[in-house]
């Protein structure tokens, strides 16, 4: 055990996010996603929420201030507009970690979301049950004090 961790900072999602650099990319997927078939690197964390993830990445990772868009959403198929009970719920969760309206989750089309997922330094598959529980974050850079 380590003080001031959570639950959900498993050892292999400790490791991913301190082996990735600065542009890498970690995609969080629902419980629908195949992430077994397009990972590079899994991180499985199937009693948790899409929510509940975010929050505890977001704890140690920063988002890439020197990009338009570090924090990314699957698009609903034929709603490309709209924006899922679960993913406004992540948007409040980069607000708290990042600052109330600094990144705003940018929509990327599902099979486009699928392509970018291949690359993606690591997948981090939850057990979010709601459709589109699935977000692409780039990680940033930590400057020192």
């Amino acid at each position: 055990m380590l003080k001031h961790l959570s639950r959900l900072h498993t050892p292999e999602l400790l490791y991913i996010l301190a082996a990735m650099g600065h542009g890498d990319e970690l995609v969080l997927v629902d419980a629908n996603y195949p992430s077994e078939s397009m990972a590079r690197q899994l991180v499985r964390m199937d009693a948790a929420d899409l929510p509940e993830v975010l929050d505890a990445c977001l704890q140690l990772l920063p988002l890439d201030n020197f990009v338009d868009q570090p924090a990314m959403r699957m698009e609903p198929v034929d709603a490309p507009d709209e924006v899922p009970a679960v993913q406004q719920e992540c948007q409040q969760i980069i607000d708290r970690h990042e600052g109330a309206g600094r990144f705003t989750l940018a929509g990327v089309e599902r099979h486009a979301f699928y392509d970018r997922s291949r690359e993606a330094f690591a997948i981090v598959a939850t057990g979010e049950q709601r459709p589109y529980g699935c977000l692409i974050l780039k990680k940033g850079v930590v400057f020192p004090d």
